[in-house]
């Protein structure tokens, strides 16, 4: 009984280590995700449940955006932003996040 908590508790805490698995990322331009404007900068992302969750590395200022989660096949190398851009502002399509199979959709 022991042991099969012990391994419960082990499962439990390698899945929140793995669900608060951050990413790095750099926004050359002022961007927007969803409905929230991002300016130039560097951020770290993270998924909370179908939400992303920027973080500005510079400030600390978080910036929540709802995300349709997809699931490749295989993993991706790298992150990778691909955005369309309309003026002086670029408009966040998807980010492959490397090291997983998880794509996040806008």
């Amino acid at each position: 009984m022991k042991k099969s908590l012990f391994v419960a508790g082990i499962l439990a805490l390698s899945t929140l280590s793995f669900a608060s698995k951050t990413y790095e990322i750099a926004l050359a331009n002022s961007t927007k995700a969803g409905s929230v404007q991002l300016k130039a900068g560097q951020y770290s992302v993270k998924i909370s449940g179908d939400k992303a969750v920027f973080t500005d590395v510079d400030t600390a200022k978080q910036y929540t955006v709802p995300v349709k989660i997809q699931n490749a096949a295989k993993k991706f190398d790298s992150t990778k932003i691909d955005a369309t851009h309309d003026g002086n502002v670029d408009t966040l399509k998807d980010i492959q996040l490397g090291g997983s199979t998880t794509e996040l959709d806008f």
